[in-house]
């Protein structure tokens, strides 16, 4: 695990002026930063805490196709073979294999409706199949008594799993190696814009000179842009995972079903995760955005539970100052990093959920447990775009859980919207404007 404990691995003088400034060292800003210098441009990186401290270091290591939004699908098959391309490039560090997605149905209905997506998958070329009951033992260690568990499944053989808490610091050395700037331990405060155009970013160890700047800064990214004028309809979710002591394979499959995500880890162990229950920290933004959210809130009221108390300044925390000067010390800096407790009760039930279906091992031993704060859009897929009226300034936000598997394939697009350049993909449900421009809100699958 990734903590403020960790010692700095990068602390680069801030140079005078670079082609571009990169705020966040998540998988988003570290992929992005990569591509960005690989075309030519001077980049630097600024975190403010540690190369992927939070929820990029925290997430599954799912690298998933199966179940993608469709205007993802495309961008996520060409991420899952530059994963690839890059875990040659790092020497095998980031843990890459290519084991599988399955999600399972504990009913008929629920496979029914597994199955609307192979459509999907058929129209580009995704190996994604329908699976019975029968036929799930090819791929997982069933019990006698639990055989009958899940009515059937769909499953991806081509994806794969990483290991995150050591991919994303790899792929950073890889970055640094051919000439990104890299700063840990250092906040971005303000952004400098005259007349409309990006010029600089003030940090807390002074000014860097930059027409472009790209914000890729997971849960925080709203909170820093509202300071500018700049409002997306992003909220944060707590997701919590535990690490298992190694146990006999059940299967090397990374799997879900309604309740419970199972992954193989390189150590032999699984991490396990509740998909019936995100946590939602009642904040100003939770009122604030109540409109834009409502349909997605009513969508999910079954795995979303709101807590009135709060991780202490969090992004949307009541007390956390949501206006400061570029000489002030700013939000960034009083929370290196986020760091939120995983739910209390959760892991027992994780444990109890596991048992439930592998009666032949039990409940495993947890070793630990964490929990990371997932930025989201109402739409349950990312903005990935310039902002309007402020030249120079893209955002890479809201990536709503599905940021690891997919950002080499962000990373380069972000690179092309940089230098201008078309992209291949079709980056309109990816807009900033989306959210202003009268468009009916279109809910991504929240898989």
């Amino acid at each position: 695990m990734i903590t403020l404990n960790t010692s700095i691995a990068f602390n680069d003088t801030l140079p005078e002026e670079v082609d571009v400034v990169v705020i966040g060292g998540g998988v988003i800003g570290i992929f992005s930063a990569l591509n960005i210098a690989r075309s030519g441009l001077s980049v630097m990186v600024i975190e403010k805490g540690r190369i992927a401290g939070e929820q990029s270091s925290r997430n599954w290591g799912w690298i998933r196709q199966h179940g993608r939004d469709a205007a993802e699908l495309p961008i996520m098959m060409e991420a899952s073979q530059l994963w690839e391309s890059i875990d040659k490039e790092v020497k095998g560090r980031t843990g890459l294999k290519r084991v599988g997605v399955m999600y399972l149905s504990q009913t008929e209905a629920d496979q029914v409706k597994r199955e609307e997506w192979l459509s999907i998958a058929a129209a580009h070329s995704v190996d994604t199949v329908a699976l019975t009951s029968a036929q799930l033992e090819q791929h997982i260690q069933l019990d006698p008594q639990t055989k009958n568990f899940w009515a059937g499944a769909t499953y991806t053989a081509s994806d794969a799993r990483a290991e995150p808490w050591e991919a994303i610091p790899a792929v950073a050395e890889l970055a640094h190696s051919e000439g990104v700037l890299i700063r840990e331990n250092c906040a971005v405060r303000t952004l400098d814009i005259e007349a409309g155009q990006i010029t600089g970013v003030i940090t807390e160890a002074g000014r860097i000179k930059t027409s472009q700047v790209v914000v890729a800064g997971g849960a925080w990214s709203s909170l820093f842009l509202r300071r500018h004028g700049i409002n997306i309809p992003q909220l944060s979710v707590r997701a919590s995972v535990a690490r298992t002591a190694p146990l006999k394979s059940i299967t090397t499959t990374s799997f879900a079903d309604k309740k419970l995500a199972v992954r193989r880890r390189n150590d032999g162990g699984y991490s396990l995760a509740l998909t019936d229950s995100h946590d939602h920290f009642i904040g100003p933004d939770s009122f604030r955005l109540l409109p834009k959210w409502l349909k997605t809130g009513l969508q999910n009221l079954h795995e979303i539970r709101p807590w009135m108390n709060e991780v202490a300044n969090s992004p949307d925390a009541w007390r956390v100052e949501r206006h400061w000067a570029a000489d002030e010390v700013s939000p960034f800096e009083l929370t290196r990093m986020l760091d939120p407790a995983p739910a209390k009760g959760k892991v027992k039930v994780m444990q109890q959920r596991f048992a439930q279906r592998f009666p032949q091992i039990g409940e495993p031993k947890i070793l630990d447990a964490w929990a990371g704060m997932i930025d989201a859009m109402p739409d349950i897929v990312p903005i990935v775009d310039r902002v309007p009226d402020f030249e120079g300034l893209i955002v890479a936000t809201g990536m709503s859980g599905h940021g690891f598997g997919i950002g080499p394939a962000f990373g380069r697009i972000v690179s092309q919207i940089v230098n201008r350049e078309e992209s291949e993909h079709d980056l309109s449900r990816f807009r900033f404007s989306r959210f202003s421009d009268g468009s009916a809100l279109d809910i991504g699958p929240n898989v």
